[in-house]
């Protein structure tokens, strides 16, 4: 899709958005460059949400203003890399995105950042870079120890090592089903599990192990700077009831 092509695609997309989501957006920038990540190759920045507040006691579209800010060139070096890239499906959810970016300034909150970084650390943790082994935390909370980054799921377990070492098995719930599987040789300060055999989409499900600290240890770590012990294992699921 060629600049121009692309130019009329996304301001019609973006007059279909509900005036109630566009308000306080003064309106829509197509740039025809790419803007690419500044560490990372293949990962670039589609879109952007360009907010200015003024001055006032309240908070609200007249006192906080957005530009919409679309990269072509971005699009474009991703439908390079990606056969299957989708123009529209992907000019859609980058516009939303940012259009959701808009209205948390306007309430005032930073979910959308808490999701960002958390992509930029799950980013960093697969290219085998140093990253925050708690960043799925800053994902979207579905509920008490459940957490989603995008397409994937994380299900938060918190463990003493008394209990972990006397324990065979580990159990968890998902969807109303009940599964279990072997129980990891270590516990570390986190252990990812990357769980097979249940139906989760097209993303993945993954057990966080957490290792349950006092809190004089935890100060006491904090203070020597006492890396955490993250490991990463796979294991395949087994079903053993449904609720219900």
């Amino acid at each position: 899709m060629n600049l121009k092509q692309f130019e009329k695609v996304a301001h019609r997309a973006f007059e279909e958005i509900p005036q109630e989501y566009r308000e306080g957006v003064d309106g829509l920038t197509v740039r025809a460059e790419a803007l690419p990540h500044p560490l990372h190759p293949d990962i670039y920045t589609m879109g952007m949400c360009l907010t200015e507040s003024y001055p006032s006691d309240w908070m609200g579209p007249d006192t906080t203003r957005s530009v919409v800010v679309l990269y072509h060139g971005s699009f474009e070096a991703l439908a390079e890399l990606d056969p299957s890239f989708d123009w529209k499906e992907q000019l859609w959810e980058t516009l939303t995105h940012e259009l959701r970016h808009h209205l948390e300034s306007l309430a005032n909150e930073d979910g959308l950042e808490g999701v960002d970084y958390a992509l930029e650390e799950s980013f960093k943790r697969f290219e085998g870079e140093e990253f925050d082994p708690l960043y799925f935390q800053s994902g979207d909370s579905m509920g008490r120890g459940i957490y989603q980054v995008e397409e994937d799921f994380y299900l938060e377990q918190v463990w003493t090592e008394k209990d972990f070492e006397s324990a065979a098995l580990v159990h968890f719930w998902w969807h109303g089903r009940r599964y279990r599987i072997p129980r990891p040789e270590d516990l570390g300060d986190v252990h990812f599990v990357l769980v097979e055999g249940v139906d989760v989409g097209p993303g993945a499900l993954e057990l966080v192990l957490l290792r349950r600290r006092s809190g004089l240890r935890g100060l006491r770590d904090l203070v020597r700077g006492r890396p955490m012990e993250v490991l990463e294992s796979e294991v395949q699921a087994e079903l053993l009831e449904e609720a219900e």
